[in-house]
């Protein structure tokens, strides 16, 4: 089972949760009496979802939504977690949300996991659940067209919610999956954060309570204590029960009832607490570092005063609206800072948002640095909050972020009645744990762009007056330790912070830029022919330049239009020299800005706008990925035609790009596992004339700019032979227009090019590499299978089943019997290009003790199938998860992108539809032992990592 909930309420909350799109809100200073009324009614709940309460006191979220049909999802929320454990329960809130796969009254081992797996249900991927400081919630989809699955569904998460068996067979068995769990925790990271979450969660039970708990504990725990755990916190006055999907409210309902209102309430039940955060006047510091960090991070935080109250009325909906508008002000500021020369951060953000407790809200920053940029960059940040504070937002600024976040609303408007189930049952859940507002997406919307424009410079400049403050501060660094390289002190930060808060800042300037992308409009071509396949419903155009568009029209989105191109060629094309010299850098090329406007220029011109495009160069193709929305097509198109014809010849903005990309990689390498992938990558493919390694900060600087913007130029001269894929709800007028315009007025080349094949291969056969990186008890293993062969898509199939059918057999041994890790995989496929080959790996992290056992292991496991063929059982499980999600994926605009693109990449026919599901269907035993005895009864590469010898 993950944790993600995990990095939210800790690392997240400084470092990777920043909301940069926060919805924004405040009071309208012009308004009367009426409007004063209004603004402190209660926010409404949305009456698409019925809420109601057992009489044990569980409650219950229902809602019906036919995205993706006949599906439902289902969760088990359980208003507890790790920070309830008494001492000698450290881990097991954690543990006990692992026992409910690992035996229930109606489930017994294996049972559970076994039987979803044979309606299509994968292990994590699907089934799954999640343990953090306040809160266990349990993630179960399920066929809702079928009432036997529908009610297994139902009697799975009444058994996870009163009838775990908690028997001691069960406990000693789930120790070792759940103590690799905590090894895979550990490393830098993880030592850091030990140090200084005693800061940041400063005098608060939080700082005690790490979801994951002690070695020690888990491994000597008594079997009475998680029993108490489950009795004491598993009870319906703390639990909900959501369901989301393909189904009448009603049957929903009375599943909930009969499953749900037997189950008895305590007779004197524990009191749930609730732990808050004490305040504190001095401004606390930590700076921590470690050898095997490969990253620098500041963190600023001013913790409210005051504990958050939920959001409950209209007014305070408002409050939110204006702080979203303020996120986007202040984090815009900063992009715009780490897209100038010698940037500060590599990336940094801002907010006010909630942190690991619930009652508690900061305003927060976090800047990723260089080694040496620490410093600075919370120089700079605290430079920035000063300026605000002084002299205010401009109203430039507020316009741009006012367009931005009505139109991110209004695309979600637009698709309100398309939006997936488990993408909606977030917020019921978060309602019934933190009493989140759920007045649903039409008010939300209706609300926000209504006071969107009421919302004045002074109302967002005035929340910063509150946001920051001497007391209840904290700052955190961490990074890498190493010779030569000096660490920041306390007494230099408190320095700083003096410093910042006497010296004189100069206002913002907010240059005006032109509100044009293109300045001089092209000459439009023409499509010279149109040809629509009528089965699979999608139209090729041929245009009078030798582009080919490939669009396909559908409703699966109301307002998402999806986009991709290709051309043969790549850096193949390349010599090996030019390759060598360029290489670092050729994605850095079109990042300096289109048509003679910056990078920054371009973010104030796309205000509004809702459009990504990004083009790449790839080994033998280069091409373009992206999204917009119908509105916003011809943006993209412009913004395609610029890459084309006017991308920016700018060395500096260049080396800005290549600067942040050192502050990144500098310590990459000191992570033991990246160091592995480096290591390993070097042994398979260390004798190509290509080989560049890792790129260190000398071989960034040492990038040929010139060669490179050459080689770019050359690579998008034009685009004769470019294949270009739209999928979505397109206005097809418009898009022929826009065709013509911005993609029929390129030039061809007259060029038509394919891709060179080099005749280095990376090693095959039998080869063993051990690398000995890192002082934690922790191993990686990989095994790899790789050789040449001739293309054959049936095969293709056949060795992507087998990876799928082993790793059930993994997971059965390798966790479940062995208890020997938390998590094994493997995956096989063919290509085509640039060569016929084929490839396929086992991979799974666990203790070096335990290598050679494991390893055996997998590898036995893989010979059953050579020798005997996968089970029945087996592959009819993974022909009905593939058929499952086929059925969920073929309503998605991504697939038909993929499938589009990828029938002409490899020029191969699109099996869809009827096709696919008779191709899996027909897939049979025999065709799996026979890939299995072909491709992975040989030798095999092996690779793995040890902890450096003492």
């Amino acid at each position: 089972m993950k944790r993600k909930k995990i990095s939210i309420a800790l690392i997240g909350a400084f470092l990777c949760s920043i909301p940069l799109t926060i919805i924004a809100q405040t009071t309208n200073k012009e308004s009367g009496v009426s409007n004063s009324i209004e603004n402190e009614a209660k926010i409404p709940v949305d009456p698409n979802v019925k809420i109601g309460k057992l009489d044990n006191g569980l409650t219950y979220y229902i809602r019906n939504n036919g995205k993706p049909e006949d599906k439902v999802e289902l969760r088990l929320v359980v208003n507890a977690g790790s920070i309830l454990e008494n001492e000698n329960q450290l881990g097991l809130a954690h543990f006990m949300e692992h026992m409910n796969f690992n035996g229930t009254k109606n489930f017994k081992k294996n049972d559970l996991i076994d039987y979803l797996q044979t309606i299509g249900v994968k292990f994590g991927a699907d089934l799954n659940a999640y343990t953090s400081f306040d809160q266990t919630v349990y993630i179960l989809p399920i066929p809702s067209d079928d009432p036997e699955k529908l009610e297994k569904g139902f009697q799975i998460i009444e058994d996870w919610a009163h009838n775990a068996e908690l028997t001691e067979e069960g406990i000693d068995g789930e120790r070792g999956v759940v103590l690799e769990e905590y090894r895979i925790g550990k490393g830098a990271n993880e030592r850091m954060l030990q140090k200084y979450l005693p800061i940041i969660a400063y005098n608060s039970k939080y700082s005690e309570r790490l979801p994951i708990g002690t070695k020690e504990n888990l491994e000597n725990f008594k079997y009475e204590d998680v029993r108490s755990y489950y009795k004491d916190w598993y009870r319906p006055d703390l639990m909900s029960v959501v369901a989301v999907g393909d189904l009448d409210v009603t049957i929903l309902e009375q599943k909930i009832k009969d499953h749900f209102s037997g189950i008895q309430m305590p007779e004197n039940p524990k009191k749930r607490e609730t732990y808050g955060t004490p305040n504190h006047k001095e401004t606390l510091i930590a700076v921590v570092s470690d050898k095997e960090a490969s990253n620098s991070i500041v963190r600023l935080m001013y913790k409210d005063r005051e504990i958050s109250e939920p959001m409950t009325t209209v007014s305070d909906y408002r409050k939110n609206i204006v702080e979203g508008v303020f996120t986007q002000m202040m984090n815009n500021r900063l992009n715009e800072l780490r897209n100038k020369p010698n940037p500060p951060f590599v990336f940094a953000g801002s907010s006010h948002s909630g942190i690991f407790a619930r009652n508690k809200k900061a305003y927060q920053s976090f800047a990723l640095t260089s080694e040496t940029g620490q410093l600075n960059a919370l120089k700079v940040i605290l430079q920035e909050n000063k300026r605000v504070q002084q002299y205010g937002f401009k109203k430039g600024e507020l316009d741009r972020a006012k367009k931005d976040i009505s139109a991110r609303w209004e695309k979600s408007f637009k698709d309100k009645d398309k939006r997936e189930s488990n993408r909606i049952i977030g917020e019921y859940i978060n309602n019934y744990l933190e009493q989140e507002p759920i007045p649903g997406i039409e008010w939300e919307y209706e609300y926000t762009i209504s006071q969107l424009p009421t919302i004045t410079l002074e109302e967002v400049n005035e929340l910063i007056k509150n946001f920051l403050h001497d007391d209840n501060r904290v700052v955190v660094m961490t990074g890498p330790e190493k010779e030569g390289l000096k660490q920041v002190t306390k007494e230099e930060i408190i320095s700083l912070l003096n410093a910042v808060e006497t010296s004189e800042i100069e206002d913002y300037k907010d240059e005006e830029v032109r509100e044009n992308l293109i300045e001089n409009m092209p000459v439009p071509g023409k499509i010279v022919s149109s040809k629509t396949n009528e089965k699979l419903g999608y139209t090729v155009l041929e245009l009078s330049n030798g582009a080919r568009i490939t669009y396909k029209k559908t409703d699966f989105k109301n307002d998402e239009i999806l986009f991709s191109a290709f051309s043969y060629g790549g850096n193949s094309l390349y010599t090996d020299e030019e390759y060598l010299q360029i290489t670092f850098g050729s994605g850095s090329v079109s990042q300096t800005g289109l048509g003679g406007l910056s990078r920054n220029d371009i973010r104030k011109v796309m205000s509004g706008k809702i459009v990504a495009l990004s083009p790449y160069i790839g080994s033998i193709s280069e091409g373009f990925n992206g999204f917009t929305t119908p509105k916003d097509m011809e943006t993209l198109f412009q913004q395609l035609y610029l890459y084309f014809t006017d991308v920016n010849k700018d060395e500096k903005a260049f080396r800005t790009e290549l600067e942040k990309q050192k502050g990144f990689l500098t310590n990459y390498l000191s992570n033991p596992q990246n160091y592995f992938s480096e290591a390993f990558n070097k042994f398979q493919y260390g004798e190509s004339p290509r080989y560049t390694g890792f790129p260190t900060s000398e071989k960034l600087d040492a990038v040929n700019y010139e060669l490179a913007y050459q080689k770019y130029k050359e690579r998008f001269a034009g685009v004769g032979g470019f294949n270009f894929y739209l999928v979505g709800s397109i206005e097809e007028v418009k898009l022929k227009e826009y065709v013509e315009k911005y993609i029929a007025s390129l030039p061809d080349t007259g060029k038509d090019e394919t891709y060179n094949v080099s005749d280095f291969r990376p090693i095959s056969g039998a080869h063993e590499k051990i690398v000995y990186k890192g002082k934690d008890p922790k191993s990686s293993v990989n095994i790899i299978w790789r050789g040449e062969t001739e293309y054959n898509k049936s095969e293709d199939l056949a060795i992507k089943v087998l990876g799928e059918v082993l790793s059930i057999k993994l997971i059965e041994k390798l966790r479940e019997e062995e208890s020997g890790v938390y998590g094994v995989g493997a995956r096989g496929r063919l290509n085509k290009l640039p060569y016929g080959s084929y490839n396929f790996s086992i991979s799974f992290p666990c203790g070096p003790e335990n290598v050679k056992k494991l390893t055996d292991a997998a590898i036995a496991e893989l010979q059953k199938i050579v020798k005997e063929g996968p089970t029945d059982k087996d592959l009819s499980k993974i022909k009905e998860s593939r058929l499952l999600d086929y059925k969920e994926k073929s309503k998605q605009n991504s697939f038909w992108l993929s499938n589009l693109q990828n029938a002409d990449y490899n020029q191969t026919p699109i099996v869809i539809g009827e096709t696919y599901a008779e191709t899996i269907i027909k897939l049979s035993k025999q065709d799996i032992q026979n890939v299995a005895k072909k491709y992975v009864d040989a030798g095999y590469i092996l690779g793995i990592l040890m902890p450096e010898k003492e």
